[in-house]
């Protein structure tokens, strides 16, 4: 096979796939010491040793970079066979847990991170430039439902604004995006906690043209060349929440972002087709692990449904326990009392 076939078959893979995939061969080759081609019998143990340390989706992980290393290999896939397929499903049934989410960053969590911004950050000082950078990120992160790796791609070149009015924003790949066609992303322009405006005081700043949109900016102001990575931006965004005082940063990541803004278009009457065609959600299942409501909208959803309690009438004087005698002299017979 030619470099060129190989070059367009890399890139027919998404880049967070194929680190993923290195680092889960690395595991298998160099902590677990296994040896590829391996066998379905290797296979086997390899999962059953690893599988009180590691979550259900890891070894899901572990298993498709295992199986795409044998194709592209040209050997028989050892991950298809039954004894894999058993152990699989014996390591579910002993390991189920419920997956773990992060929590959503709501609107008001992020006025305050935005405001912290605004005034922690003296105009015509070195932290400015940072500052504006930061609130471009939430504020776009935020209102266009965007995964890190969608955020740290940007480019300036693919970036249009139309002052006042909106901007669009094109991505030639994305998670979604399964024919690799690319696609064009619409922000609107707001009243307040704008992204255009955002993205605009950004580049400003910076005084970029060309070349990624979101980069590192160092103590002295300096903007670096290179896109953010991705997963810098979990750590990022819990230092936001940590110095604007929000509490438990930890409970947040890169997708908290995304899981705010879906909490906020359901509480904002959105419908589900409309929130998936904006945010790019092809499954339905994927929509609605964003649109879990708390305790109190699930309470809130079942008292709508019992309506007003119905009227009451009254009841026959239940017979005393136990036959024994009743020593509370005579009463009006008791009504049944709603519980609430």
């Amino acid at each position: 096979m030619n470099d060129t076939v190989d070059a367009y078959r890399a890139l027919a893979q998404r880049a967070n796939t194929q680190r993923s995939y290195a680092q889960a061969l690395r595991h298998f080759e160099q902590d677990w010491r296994g040896l590829l081609p391996a066998t379905p019998d290797t296979v086997a143990r390899y999962l059953a040793e690893t599988a009180a340390a590691a979550a259900i989706s890891t070894l899901r992980l572990r298993l498709a970079a295992l199986a795409r290393w044998h194709q592209d290999h040209g050997f028989a896939d050892p991950t298809r066979a039954p004894l894999v397929r058993e152990v699989m499903k014996g390591i579910r049934a002993a390991h189920a847990a419920p997956q773990k989410q992060a929590a959503p960053l709501g609107l008001e969590a992020l006025e305050q991170i935005v405001a912290w911004l605004a005034r922690s950050q003296p105009e015509g000082s070195v932290a400015q430039r940072r500052a504006a950078r930061d609130q471009a990120l939430v504020l776009m992160g935020f209102w266009r439902g965007f995964r890190a790796d969608e955020l740290t791609r940007l480019v300036i070149e693919h970036v249009t604004v139309e002052p006042g009015v909106g901007m669009t924003l094109y991505l030639p790949r994305s998670k979604g995006d399964r024919e690799g066609a690319g696609r064009t992303f619409r922000v609107p322009a707001l009243s307040r906690l704008c992204p255009v405006a955002a993205y605009e005081c950004w580049i400003q700043v910076s005084g970029l043209t060309r070349g990624p949109v979101f980069r590192a900016v160092d103590r002295w102001g300096h903007v670096g060349t290179a896109p953010l990575a991705p997963g810098s931006l979990i750590p990022w965004l819990r230092r936001l929440c940590r110095e604007a005082g929000l509490p438990e940063p930890e409970r947040y990541s890169s997708h908290s972002l995304r899981r705010g803004f879906a909490g906020w278009a359901r509480d904002s009457g959105w419908d589900l087709k409309q929130l998936m065609d904006y945010v790019g959600w092809k499954d339905v299942q994927s929509a609605l692990r964003y649109l879990e409501g708390s305790d109190a909208e699930l309470a809130a959803r079942f008292e709508r449904g019992l309506g007003a309690p119905a009227p009451v009438t009254g009841q026959g004087k239940p017979p005393p326990a136990h036959d024994e005698p009743d020593l509370r002299g005579p009463r009006r017979s008791p009504t049944l009392k709603v519980v609430k």
